[in-house]
């Protein structure tokens, strides 16, 4: 390996974006005695980003490596596989075009790794940054924006407690990935045909799973810039859904695949309880309070999340097929 670590910035039509992260990248402090290059992957943009990278390369004056890469696969997900796969050292930092690294990002990210020699992945803590103040009925699901702020001392996740952290600003080590992270995961990340994500969490519990630890890491800050239509009923309930949709899958990923159809029927009658009670209770205001709007589909997407895994399946299958063929 030529580099101690790599900062990947997956961007997709980030033109606008991708420059600032940037700029706060090539005035990292205490990066003095480490040798670190930043890879920036463009997940198959229309705009300028392509551009936007090549003039930053000529001006560059970073102390790290800047390069740029194209993936044409959309989503998240080939993205960062590409960035691990593209990497010049044993660790890997997923900065998205919108989370802005504090100027000692790089040093913390690099200095607690070598101090946690079984940790597969470490996360960042996350602030938002909102272009509008949002109301105060919505900070109480703020934390699905991907915000992470778990207190100033650093704490090992245990996923099947607490779950795992998202994936904005995370580190990873890249043979945890190489060694536990299927070459195809079922989530790609959201596009423009599906709002489900959860590819972090996916890649996540297979590092999880293989024995690695996971850490939340506060000296690691970064803010995730928040525009005002991330706040707007239609994106969040959108997004909630989404969230609910990956659920089934996350889960079982979680438990022996021996038990899995045992926790099925467990799942779907515990999460049609859930959704029945709730609906009962709220049935009169889900239309006009947001909190409750997001919930509700959380809870409704949840509930379909078994049948939703199934379809990805069943089209994954096909489509494997129709390309042997």
């Amino acid at each position: 390996m030529l580099f101690d670590i790599t900062v990947a910035i997956t961007t997709y039509n980030g033109a606008e974006r991708v420059g600032q992260v940037l700029d706060l990248l090539q005035h990292q402090t205490g990066v003095e005695n480490i040798s670190w290059e930043i890879i920036v992957v463009d997940n198959n943009s229309s705009d300028r980003t392509a551009e936007v990278i090549q003039a930053y390369q000529q001006s560059w004056q970073g102390s790290a490596r800047l390069r740029y890469v194209f993936e044409g696969k959309q989503g998240l997900a080939y993205a960062r596989d590409r960035a691990v796969n593209e990497a010049d050292s044993p660790w890997v930092g997923f900065l998205d075009d919108d989370n802005l690294p504090a100027s000692n990002w790089v040093a913390a990210a690099y200095n607690f790794a070598t101090e946690h020699p079984e940790a597969g992945a470490i996360a960042s803590q996350i602030h938002g940054l909102f272009a509008t103040e949002p109301d105060q009925e919505l900070k109480q699901i703020l934390f699905y924006l991907a915000i992470t702020e778990r207190g100033e001392k650093p704490l090992r996740y245990e996923p099947k407690q607490k779950g795992v952290p998202p994936g904005a600003g995370i580190v990873i080590r890249r043979q945890a990935w190489l060694e536990s992270v299927p070459k195809q995961l079922l989530f790609i990340g959201r596009t423009a045909k599906s709002f489900v994500g959860a590819e972090d969490a996916e890649a996540l519990l297979h590092i999880h799973n293989h024995g690695w630890e996971i850490w939340y890491n506060p000296a690691m800050e970064i803010q995730h810039v928040i525009p005002a239509w991330r706040l707007q009923r239609d994106y969040l309930t959108k997004l909630m859904r989404g969230i609910g949709l990956s659920r089934y899958y996350l889960r079982m990923l979680l438990i022996p695949a021996w038990k899995r159809p045992l926790g099925l029927v467990i799942y779907l009658v515990n999460d049609f309880r859930k959704l029945l009670i709730y609906w009962l209770r709220n049935r009169q205001e889900i239309s006009e309070n947001l909190v409750i709007a997001c919930e509700f589909e959380r809870l409704f997407g949840s509930l379909l999340s078994p049948f939703y895994t199934w379809k990805i399946r069943l089209h994954n299958y096909f489509h494997k097929s129709l390309t042997v063929n």
